[in-house]
């Protein structure tokens, strides 16, 4: 009888313990889709002005923006150049500010300033004001991206950022589209109140920008502790989720931001994604330019819509990518299958004659790279254990990557047209470059997980941070 009690017993204690389990479980899903509904929408429209402001230059220059300010190929360069370097210089110190000025003042803020030097852009009249605006335009982009890497690194799990990142990083493949279609459509507007059409192209999206940044400072909150949409439940299931809660009352050391730097997983993603960069960067920059020279399209404002559909291509499978990411748990080894794909583009662009297999290289050129950023971006923040580390860590990647503008500048003149081989026969070697740095750092973090399971970590037991033999290293 004793035992027949006691065999009632467990089966009722194992009855609970699986409804405990499946309330957890219900709990997880629902945290998972209210953060996703609230946070990824508003970053991802953050995330498309970023780069609608910072690519439709391009677009501009094939509609009389060079003419018109009288400036030649060389200096609308140097425009891109000056660009890229205050976005550069900017991005370090804007994560380790982000912290105490709050994500929900900064992130709207630099949206708000980048929008009002966008419309800037829609007054310049000579290579000194265009110069000067794109300068400071750099400085207020520069710290979005590497501040949402971070920002969502404390709402999301390690395994989960990937499609996260994937998801509002699609809005860059979008921008290209929608960018595209914009500029075809304000162009239209022609002379109009004292300014030509591509004028309006940077007014109208800098107003758009100014107003998408003012709301979110409305929408997006600081942290799990002040996020109104989840209800005290909720907010616990999310803390708990988390494995470094704690972090965000770390005290801020300089030891930390030194471990980040001195990371040798950061430079080699770093200089790989540097060369992926140099290929985006250049293919939204001048695809336009490109298509035009191939007289593909019948005049610019017909190529303006044929630059359409390679980017909303390369966003599904961004998408598609990112969840195969997180699902199997592996940043560089999925690159090591999507980097062929842009290589194989470049290849054959690089050597073809005929049109139209050139324009439907950039099918795979858009694909390879656009679907291997967010396996890279997620890559480091997996890794990196520590808000300051993961701070430092996310910006020092992103500020070698970006570097990657300057090459995407100079690389594709008007005299390499119209068929640009030689541009890009060099945005092909550096990919292959970016395979093998993506193997090595693989490879590396492999060794790191060996070293651990080897007893070589112990000494760190219980630090809480990525030294710790339980933190194990994504592939």
């Amino acid at each position: 009888m004793y035992n027949e009690q006691e065999g009632n017993h467990i089966a009722k204690s194992d009855a609970e313990i699986a409804e405990d389990g499946a309330h957890t479980a219900h709990l997880t899903r629902r945290v998972l889709w209210k953060m996703d509904v609230r946070l990824l929408p508003v970053l991802a429209l953050l995330f498309l002005c970023s780069f609608i402001d910072r690519t439709n230059v391009g677009n501009a220059k094939i509609l009389g923006l060079e003419k018109d300010i009288g400036i030649d190929d060389h200096q609308y360069a140097i425009g891109l150049c000056v660009f890229y370097a205050t976005y550069i210089a900017s991005e370090l110190p804007s994560n380790l500010l982000i912290k105490k000025v709050t994500p929900q003042i900064w992130l709207p803020l630099l949206t708000a300033i980048w929008g009002t030097l966008t419309m800037c852009l829609g007054f310049v009249r000579n290579f000194g004001s265009f110069v000067t605006v794109r300068a400071l335009l750099g400085v207020a982009e520069g710290g979005l991206l590497p501040g949402m890497v971070l920002y969502l690194s404390h709402f999301y799990q390690r395994t989960e950022l990937a499609l996260r990142i994937g998801i509002f990083y699609t809005a860059a493949s979008l921008s290209g589209a929608f960018g595209g279609l914009l500029a075809r459509g304000l162009n239209a507007i022609g002379h109009a109140g004292g300014l030509d059409g591509w004028r309006w192209i940077f007014i109208v999206e800098g107003l758009l920008t100014v107003a998408i940044g003012v709301i979110s400072a409305f929408v997006l909150p600081n942290s799990i502790e002040s996020a109104r949409f989840l209800t005290e439940s909720e907010k616990d299931c999310a803390q708990h989720r988390l494995s470094e809660a704690s972090a965000a009352h770390e005290p801020f050391s300089w030891s930390e931001v030194q471990r980040g730097v001195l990371n040798l997983q950061v430079w080699l993603s770093a200089t790989a994604y540097f060369a992926i960069l140099a290929g985006l960067y250049s293919f939204g920059l001048f695809l336009p330019t490109i298509i035009n020279s191939l007289n593909f399209a019948h005049d610019p404002n017909t190529a303006q819509l044929w630059t359409v559909i390679p980017y909303a291509v390369a966003a599904v499978c961004t998408v598609f990518v990112a969840v195969l990411s997180d699902k199997l748990t592996l940043r560089g080894v999925i690159m090591l299958f999507t980097l062929p794909i842009a290589v194989i583009g470049y290849a054959v662009i690089a050597t073809s004659t005929n049109p139209k297999v050139q324009y439907g290289m950039t099918f795979l050129m858009a694909t390879g790279m656009y679907a291997s950023v967010p396996c890279i971006l997620s890559w480091n923040s997996n890794n990196s254990a520590g808000h300051y580390k993961r701070a430092t860590t996310s910006a020092v990647q992103l500020a070698i990557a970006n570097a990657g503008g300057f090459v995407a500048s100079f690389i594709y003149p008007k005299s390499e047209g119209p068929q640009f081989k030689k541009s890009h026969s060099i945005i092909l070697g550096l990919l292959c470059a970016a395979w093998v740095l993506i193997a090595a750092n693989v490879l590396w973090c492999r060794k790191i997980n060996r070293d651990k399971e080897s007893g070589k970590y112990d000494a760190w037991e219980g630090k809480g941070d990525d030294r710790d033999p339980t933190f194990k290293m994504v592939l």
